[in-house]
């Protein structure tokens, strides 16, 4: 802690020596901060965006920051970000996402998924953007802040933009096109925008890329008083998803971005793990100006669509990961016919033997006759044909989503302003499987292939009584089939105030959630506990938050906010197997979460400064991770309640123009997430309904892992009257510590060892990555061709030295082995190396 306040002061002090040499009154906080009456100092931030890098499922909030006007938050949105580093250390969940004042984080984990909209720059890069702590227009907001993305149509300029990208990421090429009319005489707006990225192979060898999306937003101004608009949009997207995988691989294969999950198929690359996701939006919204004082907006819109993705399963033979511990030359035991020796020479000189045998499949699925009896429970009803052993199958996370929302801005006096919403949420997600493909083979069977083992009785291993001996085909469900059912109902009020040198905001929140499953087969290990409606859970939820911003002078702020609020489990993690019944974990209770900052802000015409501390404390939180474990032949469901966190830190940005052209900058994010507590673990498997074990997980003082937890940069910009500008920035990465597996960190994993014995420690202790940096560039150029054509170019190179040894991340593996600790070694990410984006617009 000591550190951090010397870092706190030192930003500071430098801030105070630039702000000696200017005179000018100018301040822009650090985004949309606070009250309508300080607008003449701390205007709310419309920020347009200019890239939104990688649609990732399960991307960080970084994705829709790196536009903001606030150099720490853009830099650590768009470089910091590259190495899943997160604000003040905050998950998605953190932070609220909106849409013109509608709620996009995923109803069933509280996170934002940017490929629901990913590809429409264009249409979403007028957004309001409230960070940490603040006040809002249009939800009580998150810990993390609020983001609304502005896309009436009326808010567009006329105007038509056509974008043309080429990169060596994710995708290799990018095609968008925004037109809009500009609110007509007529009265009506009307804005379209699409685009198309691809590639056939991305950074990562076997991945690939193709995407779509759409939008439009029409708007017809009645009168004065009264519009209605309606938005539509979606993102159809399908991509090869890169693995993660132990060093040992990484090695044999000579990089560290070998991809398990791909293998050749007749000379071609397939991928066995390809997400897919399309889940379009509609927005019907009537805006009423009732006066000069007070505007009311209320909209109903709906959400539908599949997600989700594919992956390999397989029926009474050997598992087909390549990367699996007993195909790695590290196990000396013969496997499969192969010594450790000959392993280790197929690894380094065979590419087919480290990736996925597509061949083999086929080879296996078209040999195995088998005749099936009683099918769908029917005496003397059989079924014969060649059994898939092997198969891909779709995992399905499809939803429907409908709601209702309104808003209410009413200035009450001068120097009052109320703030108030209303929202309804009913939400039901659908999870379920289906074979994809059958390589070959004929048929699938609709049983537990993990408790045929385990059970003597066949009626158990059905995962589907109702239709017992179910015979698969493509296109068919099996294993699971549930419905995820929530309701959610929201109410926030805020007040702002300004007066003379304070301006401040109060707000609350009120909020209930209950949430249930239903059951559409009826589990044979659960007969009486999976099929149809489970148990509602109910849960009201509050939130209070306050902020406060003394103006010292024209130049120099001091802010300080807080905020308390409850929060109900989330869905996904408050069933202990929602693949086999309706069981939620033991005394489900809300969360609650404690945080404040207090920022120190400058800004003159040449320098913008702000540095902020902040704290936060998570009580109550759930920890749910499901894993494949090969000797119990199950999933198992590691689960702990009772878990706490604490989150404290600096951040500090800094920009100053040093002569007309030039502009240095530092950003500094360092910080301290530990958890706070020895919570309680729960461990089943979806065979059958014992807990294998309830223990104390040691979990107090160990690290939040798998991202940096401090990040700096500092670099120039240059800017020149011909319309060119070019920059670099230096990047440095610190205290990155693996993502733990709780289960090591308990009594009942040291106890067989003695005080002294070596591998006690290595099982105990927490892996930290060593530091590293890049070295970032960009140039650009732009025209302005009598004045009504405007063409724009820029280049820029990220990891410009093309370091491909930093390990940002990682986790242990859930498997251990207590007396051979490198038999399941953890897991690691790398940072991609030198990549390049190459960008031309043309806009008229």
């Amino acid at each position: 802690m000591k550190k951090i306040f010397i870092l706190l002061l030192f930003t500071i002090n430098i801030a105070f020596l630039f702000a000696q040499t200017e005179d000018t009154l100018f301040i822009q906080t650090k985004d949309s901060l606070l009250m309508k009456a300080s607008k003449e100092y701390i205007p709310q931030i419309t920020v347009f965006a200019t890239e939104l890098e990688d649609d990732d499922i399960d991307q960080g909030i970084s994705g829709l920051l790196q536009s903001s006007h606030d150099i720490f938050v853009s830099t650590a949105g768009y470089v910091f970000g590259q190495t899943r580093f997160k604000i003040r250390g905050y998950s998605s969940e953190n932070t609220s996402v909106l849409i013109n004042g509608i709620p996009l984080n995923d109803m069933e984990t509280g996170r934002a998924y940017w490929s629901s909209w990913g590809g429409l720059n264009d249409a979403v890069r007028n957004k309001e953007i409230e960070t940490g702590i603040a006040s809002s227009k249009y939800t009580f907001g998150g810990i993390g802040g609020v983001t609304n993305m502005v896309t009436r149509a009326s808010s567009f300029s006329k105007g038509v933009k056509f974008t043309y990208s080429a990169t060596n990421r994710s995708y290799r090429n990018r095609l968008m096109f925004l037109a809009s009319t500009g609110l007509m005489d007529n009265g009506w707006a009307f804005t379209f925008s699409g685009s198309r990225r691809w590639a056939q192979e991305g950074y990562v060898e076997g991945t690939f890329y193709d995407a779509w999306s759409y939008f439009i937003s029409a708007e017809k101004k009645i009168n004065k008083s009264h519009s209605i608009g309606l938005i539509a949009f979606g993102a159809p997207n399908k991509r090869g998803k890169n693995g993660v995988s132990v060093q040992e691989a990484y090695d044999l294969a000579g990089t560290n971005y070998y991809n398990p999950y791909w293998g050749y198929q007749n000379g071609e690359k397939r991928n066995a793990r390809i997400n897919n996701y399309h889940q379009p939006m509609f927005i019907l919204s009537h805006y009423w100006t009732m006066n000069e004082k007070t505007t009311l907006t209320s909209s109903v819109y709906y959400s539908f669509g599949r997600g989700g993705g594919t992956a390999l399963d397989w029926y009474d033979v050997a598992d087909p990961r390549p990367d699996y511990y007993k195909n790695l030359p590290s196990d000396d035991r013969e496997y499969l016919g192969y010594t450790s020796q000959e392993r280790l020479d197929l690894w380094q000189n065979d590419k087919n033997f480290r990736q996925i045998d597509w061949d083999h499949f086929y080879f296996v699925n078209r040999k195995n006759l088998y005749t099936i009896e009683d099918v769908d429970g029917v005496e003397g009803k059989t079924h014969t044909g060649n059994l898939s052993n092997y198969i891909v199958e779709d995992r399905h996370y499809d939803k429907s989503h409908l709601g209702a929302n309104i808003n209410l801005n009413k200035e009450l006096t001068e120097n009052v302003t109320i703030l108030g919403g209303l929202n309804l949420s009913w939400y039901k997600g659908f999870k379920f499987k289906v074979v994809d493909d059958l390589l070959g083979g004929d048929f699938y069977l609709n049983v537990d292939k993990y408790a045929e083992r385990d059970f003597s009785d066949p009626i158990t291993a059905q995962n589907d009584l109702n239709h017992p001996n179910q015979v698969i085909k493509e296109g068919d469900k099996f294993g699971y089939d549930y419905t995820g059912n929530i309701n959610k109902y929201n109410l926030f009020v805020q007040g702002d105030f300004s007066y003379g040198k304070v301006d401040f905001f109060v707000g609350g929140e009120l909020s209930f959630d209950q949430f249930w499953r239903t059951g559409l087969m009826r589990n044979g290990k659960f007969p009486d506990n999976s099929y149809g409606d489970s148990e509602k859970q109910s849960f009201t939820n509050y939130g209070l938050k306050g902020g406060a911003i003394y103006k010292i002078t024209g130049r120099h702020f001091v802010d300080a906010n807080a905020m308390y609020l409850t929060r109900a489990p989330f869905f996904r993690t408050a069933y202990i197997s929602p693949r086999t019944r309706n069981q939620v974990i033991d005394n489900l209770t809300n969360e609650k979460i404690m945080a404040g900052d207090i920022s120190y802000i400058f800004r003159s015409p040449y320098i913008k400064a702000r540095a902020t501390l902040y704290y936060t404390k998570f009580v109550g939180q759930i920890y749910a991770r499901s894993y494949y474990h090969d000797v119990l032949r199950s999933f198992v469901n590691y689960q702990m309640t009772g878990v706490d966190k604490v989150h404290y830190g600096v951040e500090a940005g800094i920009e100053g123009k040093v002569s007309q052209n030039f502009t240095l900058f530092g950003v500094l994010a360092t910080g301290e997430y530990y958890y706070d507590s020895r919570p309680t673990a729960t461990i089943s498997v979806d065979n059958n309904a014992m807990v294998l074990s309830n223990r104390t997980v040691y979990l107090k003082n160990y690290k939040v892992g798998g991202f940096p937890q401090t990040a700096v940069s500092a670099g120039v910009k240059y800017f020149s009257s011909k319309y060119i500008f070019a920059g670099f920035n230096i990047n440095f990465y610190d205290n990155i510590y693996i993502d733990i597996n709780p289960d090591r960190r308990t009594a009942e994993a040291v106890a067989n060892y003695a005080p002294d014995y070596p591998y006690r420690e290595t099982v105990l202790e927490q892996e930290r990555f060593k530091s590293n940096f890049t070295i970032d560039a960009y140039i650009g150029k732009s025209w302005r061709i009598d004045y009504k054509y405007y063409i724009s170019v820029n280049f820029s190179v990220n990891n410009i030295l093309d370091n491909q040894d930093f390990a940002f991340g990682g986790f242990e593996q859930y498997r251990y082995d207590p007396f051979d600790m490198d038999k399941f070694p953890p897991k690691y990410f790398y940072l991609y190396g030198r990549q390049y984006y190459f960008n031309v617009n043309f806009r008229f």
